[in-house]
């Protein structure tokens, strides 16, 4: 079968003939299950961490690069997706994610030494980070303006039930079976996606041409400035943990540099004529701007949280990893629902509005659980892990939609990865952030990790969760300038 029979017959259009309407909901629970792989593999391993710092003798440094190089790997590898999409289209992409995902998961899990660990850890991170901004992608084609904040939200009510639950089941794995035992959980979900995708997930590009396999090269030059002055950035944070002044001082110019010389690079190449990693014209429209910002500095708090509130629970209030799972299972049940009903809310209310009456609940929240003590109730958690996630369920559905919906069909693909990288470099940051300061306020109040924990161990977490509410405060004051009509109306440009 020739490449142009071959995507006619694997379209959205010849699916959406062969199943009836309701194909573009069946490719929606495509994407979703691989999501689901993917978000859990890059949370559920907090819960471990503890367990595998003992079992490779790590001290938190080294621990905490669990996460964050998963999460560097994720943030880099988004800048390919869509030059991956255009020359493999989404099927034979999406395929390659999962199974890179299952293969990381598996090594992940085998391993005796803990570089085998870290390497798992980059493969995992590097198929997250392609698969991320598939979904929105589709979304904005397969579904009509008026059912994308309902496609979002149910969407994200299914997508949030990894995050929920892995905790939950990770944590009984943990005490059950060791902290490998956690590497295996994304496996049935890597397997389900991938035949999923064989039957719903057309073979085509964006745009619903056939993939150019014999088309434009991966812009190599624009990939390592932007993955050199992501791993410099965040080498840079950890150096300051270390104490190197200089070292990280010449680290964060570097990074900063290497940015700016890959917006150089993207302009030289669009003006050229050159295929380019990226392409900046999405930055024209003040809306996707803004957005994009405010996505940045949310995922600083939002993955910074995820990290500390399970060391929180774990090494200041001494709870097993099972309790852990617990406390944050009602509170990832509530999300689904508030996710549900947000999505909904799209059409009736402004996307500023959404944005930042979430963002203002997720800072409530994080202030909130800097006045936990040692001696407070665990329903007292319950609620306020909860609060902030009701937050984050008013912004999830409205954010990516609301910041693209100004862009042409052919800027989607450019507009979803870039808005998820910003969002991942930023949520990269955070957790070495949290790290930082977490560090940084035990030796202020001159408490450590080990032993029992202290009045001066809990004060050092609660600056770190003041922090983490400061910073959702500056990205909700940023939110108010996502003016514009409810997501269901059409945008006049």
């Amino acid at each position: 079968m020739s490449a142009a029979a071959e995507a006619a017959a694997g379209s959205i259009a010849a699916l959406t003939e062969r199943h009836g309407p309701r194909y573009r909901w069946l490719l929606m629970l495509s994407v979703m299950v691989g999501t689901m792989a993917s978000l859990m593999s890059a949370t559920v391993v907090n819960v471990a961490i503890p367990g595998m710092s003992h079992a490779f003798a790590l001290n938190q440094e080294r621990a905490q690069w669990v996460s964050s190089g998963f999460m560097v790997a994720m943030t880099i590898s988004m800048l390919t997706t869509p030059w991956l999409l255009a020359r493999y289209g989404y099927r034979r992409t999406y395929d390659g994610t999962m199974l890179l995902l299952a293969v990381g998961g598996i090594v992940g899990g085998l391993a005796v030494h803990f570089p085998v660990v870290m390497a798992a850890r980059v493969a995992e991170g590097l198929a997250a980070g392609v698969v991320q901004p598939i979904p929105a992608i589709i979304m904005m084609r397969a579904f009509p303006p008026s059912e994308q904040g309902r496609a979002s939200g149910m969407f994200g009510m299914g997508v949030v039930l990894a995050p929920a639950l892995g905790p939950s089941i990770g944590g009984v794995l943990v005490d059950g079976f060791g902290w490998r035992s956690i590497f295996f959980m994304v496996v049935p979900f890597c397997a389900a996606a991938i035949w999923l995708a064989h039957r719903y997930v057309p073979v085509t590009a964006p745009g619903g041409v056939a993939a150019d396999r014999g088309g434009a090269r991966l812009d190599w030059r624009g990939l390592l400035l932007g993955g050199g002055g992501t791993l410099a950035l965040l080498n840079g944070l950890l150096e300051i943990r270390g104490g190197g002044a200089a070292v990280a001082s010449g680290l964060l110019v570097l990074g900063f540099a290497l940015f700016g010389a890959m917006v150089l690079w993207l302009r030289h190449a669009e003006r050229g004529g050159r295929p380019a990693l990226l392409r900046l014209d999405v930055f024209a429209h003040r809306v996707y701007t803004v957005g994009s910002l405010v996505a940045f500095i949310y995922g600083i708090a939002l993955y910074g949280s995820t990290y500390l509130l399970p060391v929180f629970m774990q090494l200041a209030l001494q709870l097993p990893a099972s309790h852990v799972g617990t406390i944050l299972l009602p509170s990832g049940f509530v999300l689904a629902v508030t996710i549900g009903i947000a999505g909904r809310l799209t059409r009736r209310l402004p996307t500023h509005l959404m944005v930042s009456g979430g963002l203002f609940l997720l800072a409530a929240s994080f202030a909130l659980m800097a006045t936990v003590g040692v001696h407070t109730g665990l329903w007292v958690l319950v609620v306020w892990a909860i609060l902030g996630r009701i937050g984050l369920g008013f912004v999830l559905p409205s954010l990516n939609l609301g910041a693209m919906r100004p862009l042409d069909k052919g800027q989607i693909p450019q507009g979803a990865s870039i808005i998820n990288f910003v969002r991942m470099l930023g949520g990269a940051m955070g957790v070495s952030l949290c790290a930082i300061v977490l560090e940084w306020r035990l030796a202020a109040h001159g408490a450590t990790l080990s032993g029992p924990t202290s009045p001066e161990r809990m004060t050092a977490f609660g600056d770190a969760f003041l922090l983490l509410g400061a910073i959702c405060a500056v990205a909700m004051a940023m939110a108010w300038q996502l003016r514009g009509p409810p997501q269901g109306d059409p945008i006049e440009e």
